[in-house]
């Protein structure tokens, strides 16, 4: 099997793996030849991308396909002007040819910058200007297409805005020249190196103006622990992972490690979540390894999951947040699957995780992964005891984790102010368990500290989501002069329920009963819509400013 080049070895038990396993870093690997023109090579006809989307149109491409294409991508690329070095922004959505491109860009040695659809006029020159973009390829939506043209002109570096699925005035038709190019491909001279920049992603942090996450051409073979050992993907199946191609999740669940792993990955290209519709999907093509959020298996247990058929389905990981409890034990008893949770960052690879030979605690991260020196540290730096919460850490004097990300692009001050004295300091906090696992709390800027007490808002949150009025909450620390803060709860809530002084009593009572009781919310906001990211991420900070 073509993984067992770059990562060897069978294991007898978790402990076995943690300190056996090891990736072999070839020289000047690039996964785009070194994995997918191997396999086209080796496997051409092996199905390598299953594509459907909500209106009926289906796709599927092999490795010999893969090849192809992004031969042809990149010498569309090239004939745009693109080369080794060049920052290249795709906003693709979940169009098949997000693949063609990413690849082609990994074969040219371009960097490759994905991005969501959602980003604004704003949000694109600042993106244009931070890194330096070259060139866009987007899909052809009227909104995308609008903030791509406005922010043109304030985009000095873009030379290049490309569309696919139509054309627009200003705009190369991509789609042609994929079509027109031509397939035999000449790779560039050099080739590129382990420490090339192959990948720029935009974290949308709760704070301040988004990161540039820089990624080495290594990064990739850091997803072999994502996919074989977490997510658990198998030869010849087909998984899949719910992420649009503009966020790392997409990288995490849709190209390297399951492609490492010579899994297909299936793609279902929507607009509108809706849980019967995906449930659908799944069952009808035979998906066997599935991956996604918490908030999408709490629609899903709210179906009758006994009318599709999940014969195939032998996988299912979490991660994004803490699971609940209620969550993972229905999941259960309606699939036979156990929810395997994980950690991660966009700056890292998957940092800690539910692995075979554990049996999983709904709500931890889990244990550390191989290669992965974690510490858990008080803010004197010193290691936690077991249940003493304190700021989650990557030591990486002794050794680096494959995967790890190289440091913020163009930003030596703020690479240093979280990566220092062989210290990678998360900005997450947790507490470690008598046996070894993780358990989440929260960001270090949302701990809520009451008379004493260190509250994270996670816990909070996950007692008040078991209660059937709560559909979405974010819990605070609100200013306090007797205790310093307290916990404030501010709520959107569920259908046909209305916001009353009994509902918060009823509530806050609720919270007492699942957890401890100093937790619970003193008070109760109700509102109609949270502040979040463009990721989707809750902006407590917002919040806590205007509660100040």
């Amino acid at each position: 099997m073509l993984i067992d080049r770059y990562a060897p070895g069978t294991y007898r038990s978790f402990e076995d793996f943690q300190e056996g396993f090891q990736v072999q870093v070839t020289e000047n690997f690039n996964f785009a030849y070194d994995v997918v023109d191997v396999l086209a090579s080796e496997s051409p006809q092996a199905p390598a991308l299953v594509w459907c989307d909500d209106k009926g149109e289906k796709a599927t491409f092999t490795f010999g396909d893969m090849k192809r294409w992004s031969d042809r991508a990149a010498n569309a690329f090239r004939a745009a002007g693109i080369g080794k070095g060049d920052p290249v922004m795709l906003i693709l959505k979940r169009r098949y040819e997000f693949w063609f491109c990413i690849l082609a860009l990994h074969k040219l040695g371009a960097i490759g910058i994905p991005a969501t659809h959602l980003l604004t006029r704003k949000d694109i020159a600042y993106r244009n200007n931070a890194a330096g973009v070259k060139m866009i390829v987007a899909v052809n939506e009227a909104p995308v297409v609008r903030a791509i043209d406005e922010a043109r002109k304030e985009s000095p570096t873009l030379q290049v805005a490309a569309l696919v699925g139509g054309e627009a005035p200003g705009f190369l038709d991509f789609s042609a020249a994929l079509e027109s190019a031509p397939e035999d491909f000449t790779p560039p001279e050099p080739g590129t190196r382990n420490d090339d920049t192959m990948l720029l992603y935009f974290t949308s942090g709760t704070t301040g103006y988004p990161k540039m996450v820089q990624h080495d051409f290594t990064y990739p073979l850091g997803h072999i622990l994502t996919a074989k050992y977490w997510q658990q993907v198998q030869p010849g199946g087909l998984h899949l992972t719910v992420a649009d191609t503009g966020w790392a999740k997409s990288a995490w669940g849709k190209l390297y490690g399951q492609w490492l792993c010579e899994c297909a990955v299936f793609v279902y290209d929507y607009d509108k979540f809706v849980p019967r519709d995906m449930l659908q999907v799944i069952a009808d093509h035979g998906v066997t390894s599935f991956c996604a959020p918490p908030t999408l298996y709490r629609y899903f247990i709210k179906e009758d999951l006994t009318q599709f058929d999940f014969s195939r389905l032998k996988a299912a990981a979490v991660a994004g947040e803490p699971l609940n409890p209620e969550i993972y034990s229905q999941f259960l008893a309606m699939t036979g699957l156990k929810l395997k949770e994980g950690y991660g960052q966009t700056e890292l690879t998957l940092t800690l995780g539910t692995y075979p030979g554990m049996e999983p605690r709904p709500g931890s991260m889990g244990k550390p992964s191989p290669g992965y020196d974690i510490d858990i540290v008080d803010e004197e730096g010193r290691s936690c005891e077991v249940g003493e919460v304190g700021e989650l850490i990557v030591r990486t004097g002794r050794r680096q984790p494959v995967g790890m990300f190289r440091g913020y692009y163009r930003d030596e001050a703020r690479t240093a102010s979280v990566w220092h004295a062989g210290v990678y300091h998360t900005g997450d906090t947790a507490w470690r368990d008598e046996d070894g696992y993780c358990w989440f709390v929260g960001r270090t800027d949302d701990i809520i500290k009451s008379s004493g007490y260190r509250i994270g808002p996670f816990e909070v949150e996950s007692a008040l989501l078991e209660h059937r009025a709560v559909l979405e909450c974010a819990v605070t620390g609100l200013p306090d002069e007797m205790r310093g803060a307290i916990v404030k709860a501010t709520i959107v809530l569920a259908k046909d329920y209305e916001p009353s002084e009994a509902l918060k009593a009823e509530l806050q009572e609720h919270v007492k009963q699942v957890t401890a009781p100093y937790k619970y919310p003193r008070t109760i906001e109700f509102v109609s819509v949270l502040p979040k990211t463009i990721s989707g991420k809750i902006r407590r900070v917002e919040i806590r400013e205007q509660d100040a």
